[in-house]
């Protein structure tokens, strides 16, 4: 097992767990200022990462990536994770169609904030000459990207699919009804090269303008 890259895949797996309680409060926030305190009063509007926690998309799989990708596996590079989803009750909101979609379109929003940020912060260390954290800030500014557009995807659940249903006007009852295939429909979308390429285009040529914005010379 490769150390360096052990430790490496152990910096951006902390990291990942950061930037998808963010996500998580982004949504939780927005629906707040909409009018439902259903995550609020389920103590999910907080950047804790032990309120956003999934077992399985937190820990088990982001971990299992990291230590596949340290033995030298090509498989390691196919695994995703996520976070527990918050709670959004549409009743509570005050203007039921426009409030979902901001509340489905903040965690994604946050996401570009963040890689915004960081990709300011990347810049800082260029000049305080510090390279170990002008990589640190680009990977994950490059990683909240990826958050970003792989979660504007239309597949339920993820926060595309919401917009979606909200624009067409399908009901929650039929959308939920696909959304209990979601994983598995997530997973035969992405084997789709186009979708692929697509993300990967959207993803680089974001942080490759972002780069460009702040001066930043690229290392990932």
């Amino acid at each position: 097992m490769n150390s360096t890259v052990l430790i490496e895949g152990l910096m951006m797996y902390a990291g990942l767990v950061g930037l998808l309680s963010f996500h998580e409060f982004g949504h939780a926030w927005m629906a707040w200022k909409c009018g439902d305190d259903t995550a609020q009063r389920q103590g999910r509007l907080s950047l804790n990462p032990l309120v956003h926690i999934d077992i399985i998309g937190t820990v088990a799989m982001p971990l299992l990536m990291v230590f596949l990708s340290a033995g030298g596996s090509d498989l390691g590079r196919f695994l995703i994770g996520w976070a527990k989803p918050v709670p959004v009750n549409i009743d509570n909101l005050r203007n039921r169609r426009l409030d979902d979609i901001l509340v489905s379109m903040a965690g994604p929003w946050m996401n570009l904030f963040l890689a915004i940020a960081l990709m300011a912060l990347a810049r800082a260390s260029v000049g305080l000459g510090a390279p170990a954290l002008n990589a640190i800030c680009q990977n994950l500014a490059l990683l909240s990207l990826i958050l970003c557009f792989f979660n504007l995807l239309p597949v339920p659940p993820l926060d595309g699919s919401h917009v979606i249903r909200n624009l067409i006007g399908m009901s929650y009852e039929t959308y939920w009804k696909f959304a209990r295939f979601g994983f598995l429909m997530v997973i035969v979308v992405m084997q789709i090269p186009v979708v692929r390429e697509a993300l990967h285009s959207l993803t680089r040529g974001s942080f490759r303008i972002m780069a460009e914005w702040f001066g930043v010379p690229r290392v990932v």
